[in-house]
């Protein structure tokens, strides 16, 4: 009965300064959201890296020779070759998505009216998964243009737009490559864009790797690429493709297997040290808003000795005095934290509105941790003022002026 009476009691010490009770207020509106705002943020920042580093493929192994100092005969011998591909395709079956490889020629070209460097690539219908592309008109190569030598090509997207106008307007079209006519079949893009670092650019021509292959004096796969059925698997088929070429080739030839684990690990570690400073940072808000509490608690307690002195006159005990000053405390920090958290939670939906194809994830935990840190904030820093009210001699409170 007496915490009903206490809350009561609050409500109405509280509505006799509304605008004390505001400010005083509104600095857990803004601690308790920047709490959920911080970790939103974090965790979206996160998401985006995460899968902007994914979407350059999947569970993805790459690997290369590097020739270093040896002879020109040599690296000939020692370059990735196709057989190796199919090598990894055939031992690895069971725990690979796809293998294939990128064999890469330039030729010159005239775009609007001026000559340019086009990267040539051949590759096969795998290429397609394992690199995460995105075919934006047309179809992508399939087994009998490669089998049968078929002189098709496609197009990135930029090149097309450039060539023919628009992509749609590229189909059909002839495009001579190295001297010989191919058929444009399709424009592609990548998922996730490499802005040149990988061996696609914007001005690149995808022909079937067979076809390449008269254009080039030496077979050359460079890199090779391999998708992992499994996340917890691509530590292990790194080494085993690894071991696959070095079985294949002479012994010292050196090949660099590697995988995007290391780059997505790194990746998390960062966000989540971001994420604890950016906490830290809130919960020292969160902090400053509970030191205001108190002072301006304090203010109350002096204010309000006469009340004090007089309740204690007709019965009230220091426990009840304590528990009153206490839920005022606490009264304050909740309803400053629950208009916080409906500050921290709005924000976010509202900007999915407004931004296209970026998931915003709002953390039920963030949401549960910024209420219970409101209502410690609350009993924490209306200790002291609830305890000095709670201590207040009666006789003394009745003679304050």
């Amino acid at each position: 009965m007496f915490l009903g009476e206490a809350l009561d009691f609050s409500v109405k010490a509280l509505k006799a300064n509304p605008v004390r009770s505001f400010l005083t207020g509104l600095g857990m509106v803004i601690g308790t959201a920047s709490v959920i705002l911080v970790v939103t943020i974090s965790l979206t920042s996160r998401d985006y890296i995460l899968e902007q580093i994914e979407g350059v493929g999947s569970n993805m192994i790459f690997a290369y020779y590097e020739a270093g100092n040896q002879s020109a005969a040599q690296a000939d011998a020692d370059f990735v070759k196709m057989a190796d591909v199919d090598a990894v395709r055939e031992r690895l079956a069971d725990r690979i998505v796809a293998a294939t490889g990128i064999s890469t020629t330039f030729d010159r070209m005239l775009i609007g009216g001026r000559e340019r460097d086009v990267r040539v690539n051949g590759s096969d219908p795998d290429y397609k998964t394992v690199r995460n592309l995105i075919v934006t008109s047309g179809r992508f190569l399939d087994a009998g243009d490669v089998a049968l030598r078929q002189k098709v090509a496609l197009l990135t997207g930029k090149l097309a737009e450039r060539l023919y106008g628009t992509r749609a307007g590229a189909m059909g079209q002839i495009v001579k490559v190295h001297g010989l006519q191919f058929t444009i079949i399709g424009t592609f893009k990548e998922r996730v864009e490499s802005f040149g670092q990988s061996e696609l650019s914007q001005d690149t021509i995808l022909i079937p790797f067979t076809v390449l292959r008269y254009f080039t004096p030496v077979e050359r796969i460079d890199p090779m690429y391999v998708q992992v059925r499994a996340p917890e698997d691509v530590e292990a088929v790194t080494e085993s493709v690894k071991q696959i070429l070095e079985s294949r080739h002479r012994p010292g030839a050196n090949y660099h297997v590697e995988n995007l684990t290391a780059i997505l690990n790194a990746a998390k570690s960062i966000a989540l040290i971001l994420s604890l400073v950016l906490v830290l940072v809130s919960a020292i808000a969160l902090a400053i808003s509970g030191i205001g509490i108190m002072n301006i608690m304090l203010v109350t307690v002096t204010e309000r000795t006469r009340e004090i002195g007089l309740r204690m006159a007709v019965g009230a005990s220091r426990r009840e005095i304590l528990i009153q000053f206490l839920t005022e405390a606490v009264l304050v920090s909740l309803a400053g934290g629950s208009i916080g958290i409906l500050v921290g939670v709005a924000i976010p939906l509202s900007v999915q509105f407004f931004v296209d194809n970026v998931r915003i994830p709002i953390s039920t935990a963030a949401i549960a941790i910024a209420f219970g840190v409101s209502m410690m904030v609350g009993l924490i820093f209306g200790i002291l003022p609830a305890n000095r009210a709670a201590k207040l001699n009666p006789t003394e409170a009745l003679r304050y002026e």
